[in-house]
């Protein structure tokens, strides 16, 4: 006759660490697929809004139009309209980009958007500068005709005595009372002009560029 008999309480708690296990091992899981779905919706959330962002606006690439205002590119102001106030006479000049006032769309897609405006004195400015000028100030690409390098300085002409608007990538020079004429460097010819017209203090763009906007093209 066997002498092994059956322990009910040995099974028992045997079955029960094991039912135990097995819920530990669920909630496990389930904590990692939680921990995991929420990582993903955050990065689809991410990925979402850096799409959205880097979105641009229906007209953000357009070139300036007749009716546009200018705002501020850079600096504290930036988005801020400029008025006349903003200008002094004499220069520097002040970097912008053209803004839809029906749609508040600024027109900033396209590097070659970007505008040089300078208040001068009226009597300096060439018969055609003064024409397309309001109170003195006048406005032109910041886009360089050499290769498209973006005109920043406003300094002493090497080969005169007048301060004139200086593409530091290639030092091309341009004289902003004489239609944005080249003086000196490489550019193969003048910036392109801006129209303006002034309404309650504020500036605005009178009509289309005139030549050509941006770098010469290679070949």
């Amino acid at each position: 006759m066997s002498n092994s008999s059956f322990n009910p309480t040995s099974t028992a708690s045997s079955s029960d660490a094991t039912t135990e296990s097995d819920a530990d091992a669920c909630t496990d899981q389930s904590r990692r697929t939680l921990l995991l779905g929420a990582i993903a919706t955050t990065a689809c959330l991410g990925c979402s809004a850096h799409a959205h962002a880097g979105e641009d606006s229906p007209g953000s690439d357009e070139r300036p139009q007749k009716g546009d205002v200018l705002v501020f590119s850079e600096g504290d102001q930036e988005g801020k309209l400029i008025t006349s106030a903003d200008l002094p006479r004499g220069g520097p000049p002040v970097h912008a980009w053209p803004k839809d006032p029906k749609t508040s769309v600024v027109r900033s897609a396209s590097r070659l958007n970007e505008i040089l405006v300078i208040r001068l004195d009226p009597a300096e400015l060439d018969e055609h500068t003064a024409a397309r000028a309001v109170d003195g100030i006048v406005a032109y690409s910041a886009s360089c005709a050499h290769a498209g390098c973006p005109v920043t300085a406003w300094v002493k002409s090497d080969v005169g005595d007048k301060e004139v608007l200086k593409c530091m990538c290639h030092n091309s020079e341009y004289d902003p009372r004489a239609g944005a004429q080249v003086v000196f460097g490489p550019a193969p010819r003048r910036l392109a002009a801006l129209p303006l017209a002034l309404a309650d203090g504020s500036l605005s763009v009178a009509g289309n560029f005139i030549g050509k906007v941006g770098g010469q093209q290679p070949g």
